[in-house]
């Protein structure tokens, strides 16, 4: 019996002495929180400020869930048919018609020439050429040119 009748004034010492240190924290975090209230307080208020703007943001910026999908049915073009008359009125060779369809294509002069293995001055010249017959000044003056003769799709 001599063990538990040491024990127990050591348990008892222990649980006083955590209890003034508990109550000797709470007065200093009284103190802490009576000295530097405003800060206290400001910090306080701008974390509800916080979340309540991150709360907000995500629940007013939300993306429907649904997504509504129709069905559109598009008008099949006919068959290009090139116009023989707009052809002949325009007096393109079948090089210089070659290459009004790959700049109505978006190439470049350059693609051009790697495309129809000729050099690019060459490509240069049937573009000249071209644009004298089609009486148009720019690359794109052409290809409406060719679209207004039925000469391009």
């Amino acid at each position: 019996m001599k063990p538990l009748s040491i024990t127990r004034p050591i348990l008892v010492f222990g649980l006083v002495g955590g209890a003034v240190t508990l109550l000797l924290r709470s007065i200093e975090y009284r103190y802490l929180i009576l000295q530097h209230s405003v800060e206290v307080y400001s910090g306080i208020v701008a974390v509800v400020f916080v979340v309540l703007g991150i709360w907000l943001g995500l629940t007013l910026t939300k993306k429907p869930e649904t997504v509504a999908v129709r069905e559109v049915s598009a008008p099949v073009a006919a068959a290009f048919t090139r116009n023989p008359a707009g052809l002949q009125a325009a007096g393109l060779t079948p090089r210089e018609l070659q290459i009004l369809e790959l700049i109505a294509a978006g190439l470049s002069n350059r693609e051009i020439a790697a495309h129809i293995f000729v050099s690019e001055n060459t490509v240069k010249t049937h573009s000249k050429r071209l644009f004298e017959k089609l009486n148009a000044r720019r690359r794109t003056q052409a290809v409406a040119a060719g679209k207004e003769l039925g000469i391009l799709p």
